[in-house]
C-alpha cells in the first residue's frame, strides 16, 4: 500500500514537496522537479511557513499563486512535528483543445511581432529591443487574437523609454495532445513601466488565443504552444 501510495504521488499532475525544517528538500514528486526549474525553491519553503496551520496537522487554502507560466489555486500544507513540513499545489486548470486547428492558422511568428512593433513604435520616442530566438518555425496562431494580444500589452508599457521583446522556447515544458507533445514558446515584453489597469482585458484576450499571461512588476509574459 505504502509503496501504491508514493507511487500515485510521485506521478501526481500537482507538485509535491517536503522540506526540513532548514528549508532543505526531503522529496518531491516529477511534477515538483519541473516547478523548480522555474522557482527557487526557497520561496516554495516560505509559501509553506507562512501558510502551515498554528498547531500540527494539514491546512488547505484558497490563494492564487503563479510562478513563470504556473499558476496555483490552491495548497495544502501539512506537519506533525518540528523536523519536517510538506507542501502540495493545486495547478490552476489550463485550457484543452480539440484538434490542433483550433490554434489558428500558421503564419511567421516574426513577422507579426515586427508587425506589432512598427504600429506600436509610430509617433513615440519609444526604443524598441528585440531578442528573438531565430530558430523558430511557422506556428498555428488565431492572428487576430494574438495581434489585439500583442498590441494591448504594448499599450500598457507605453510610458517606459526602452521595450524589450524576447521570443524563446522554454525548456522541458510541454502540452500534451492525445499522444503528441507541443512545445511552449515564451514571448517576454519589458519596459521601464507597466500599467496594471491593462490587466483583466490582457488576460480576457490572452484566453480567446489559447495564450496564458503572467506579470512581474515591469514585464508581460505570454506563453503558449508551438503548433506547426
Amino acid at each position: 500500500m505504502s509503496s501504491f501510495a508514493e507511487a500515485w504521488i510521485e506521478h501526481d499532475y500537482n507538485p509535491f514537496i517536503v522540506f526540513d525544517n532548514t528549508g532543505k528538500i526531503i522529496s518531491l514528486n516529477q511534477e515538483a522537479q519541473y516547478l523548480l526549474g522555474e522557482v527557487n525553491h526557497k520561496k516554495i519553503f516560505d509559501i509553506a511557513q507562512t501558510y502551515a496551520s498554528m498547531t500540527y496537522g494539514f491546512k488547505t487554502t484558497i490563494v492564487d499563486i503563479a510562478f513563470s507560466s504556473y499558476k496555483f489555486y490552491a495548497i495544502t500544507v501539512g506537519y506533525d512535528d518540528e523536523t519536517s513540513i510538506g507542501i502540495k499545489l493545486y495547478k490552476s486548470a489550463t485550457k484543452k483543445f480539440a484538434n490542433v486547428e483550433e490554434y489558428g492558422e500558421s503564419v511567421n511568428i516574426y513577422a507579426l511581432l515586427d508587425l506589432c512593433i512598427s504600429a506600436s513604435s509610430t509617433n513615440s520616442t519609444i526604443k524598441f529591443k528585440k531578442e528573438f530566438d531565430p530558430t523558430f518555425p511557422d506556428v498555428r496562431l488565431k492572428v487576430e487574437d494574438f495581434m489585439k494580444l500583442l498590441t494591448k500589452v504594448y499599450q500598457s508599457h507605453i510610458t517606459s523609454s526602452v521595450i524589450t521583446t524576447r521570443l524563446s522556447l522554454i525548456t522541458g515544458e510541454y502540452i500534451r495532445f492525445n499522444t503528441k507533445k507541443y512545445p511552449i514558446f515564451s514571448i517576454s515584453i519589458k519596459g521601464d513601466n507597466r500599467d496594471r489597469n491593462y490587466e483583466k482585458s490582457i488576460e480576457e484576450i490572452a484566453v480567446k488565443g489559447n495564450c496564458t499571461i503572467h506579470f512581474e512588476n515591469d514585464e508581460t509574459l505570454i506563453h503558449s504552444a508551438m503548433v506547426s
